[in-house]
């Protein structure tokens, strides 16, 4: 009986090895650190929907000193996340990224100012100090400064351009009038540091119709050529818009998901979850294109880019992921 025990034993860690060695793996790298902004890829993940699809998963953080688009041409990643303007300009200097599904469909970007402050609408902007991240999330806020005619090059005509950390220190310590937050994290660190909602006047990017597209998935153009390449971006896809339903319908147990991957301070995390899951739009994962010519439009515009992109997306994978 031990023996026969001992080769059953055998015969499962043999399967499960098959089965491990059978997986397609893909490497995804996202645009920031582990936290409910990804919560659908921990949640696809940990739920066994890539596992499902015959993928083996790896998920690499971000971080400050991380950009996507090096990674991916690089070679150390199959698929990133990236913001839209980050991938265009990306695109023009000869890494060819092509969006394959856009999981966010509204923007979380916003810019907060102290209500007792001297900005109460847009036209308050001229002769201030506004904070704005670099590393590729500045595009949207340079689109819509040249959008209101606002030089970045500061005097009294202008907006002085304050380089910001990814927090909401310049607001607290009163370094700029202004500072850019997300809707699903930094706007509550700026709550959790003692301002009231009241306290603060908004500006959603959103709202205001200068949103650019956000946390895409892309590729490179040439991996796309590759039939069986496609096939396990289908399967990808498919997989991680599973995740992103069942976040948006559970959001406190996929913040727990990605807490136990690394995610720090769970009611942080639960609260970013809920925000995030109103950006996700339909579900499908599809990229509107009205939203994609946008984007591209405000790029061009400021000379962000020189050119207009083509081949810069495809709805192939999505397509084939509905059906």
């Amino acid at each position: 009986m031990k023996k026969l025990m001992i080769s059953l034993m055998a015969g499962a860690m043999s399967l499960a090895a098959v089965q491990a060695m059978a997986a397609d793996k893909v490497v995804l790298q996202l645009k920031w650190v582990t936290q409910s902004q990804f919560g659908g890829y921990y949640v696809a993940k940990e739920k066994g929907y890539y596992e499902e699809e015959g993928l083996d998963v790896e998920i690499k953080p971000g971080g400050p000193d991380i950009a996507p688009e090096q990674v991916i041409a690089g070679g150390g990643a199959d698929v990133i996340v990236d913001w839209m303007g980050g991938a265009l300009v990306a695109r023009e200097k000869g890494v060819p990224l092509v969006n394959i599904a856009q999981p966010f469909q509204k923007s979380g970007l916003e810019m907060i100012c102290r209500k007792d402050g001297p900005v109460k609408t847009e036209a308050d902007f001229k002769g201030r100090t506004l904070g704005v991240w670099f590393f590729g999330n500045e595009y949207p806020f340079f689109a819509w400064m040249n959008k209101l005619g606002l030089p970045t090059e500061g005097g009294a005509d202008g907006v002085t351009v304050l380089k910001q950390s990814f927090d909401v220190q310049p607001l607290v310590q009163n370094q700029a009038d202004c500072i850019a937050v997300m809707t699903y994290n930094e706007y509550w660190q700026a709550i959790d540091a003692g301002f009231k909602p009241e306290d603060l006047t908004v500006f959603n990017y959103t709202d205001l119709g200068n949103d650019l597209l956000e946390d895409g998935l892309y590729v490179k153009e040439d991996m796309l050529r590759d039939p069986a390449f496609k096939e396990k971006m289908v399967k990808f896809v498919r997989a991680s818009m599973k995740g992103w339903k069942y976040a948006i319908e559970n959001p406190d147990e996929a913040a727990d998901l990605v807490v136990e991957n690394g995610g720090q301070d769970e009611n942080h995390q639960k609260r970013m979850m809920s925000e995030v899951a109103k950006l996700i739009g339909d579900g499908s994962g599809k990229l509107d294109e009205a939203l994609y010519a946008r984007t591209a439009k405000a790029l061009l515009d400021q000379k962000i880019i020189t050119k207009e992109p083509a081949g810069a997306f495809t709805h192939e994978i999505t397509d084939a992921a509905l059906k």
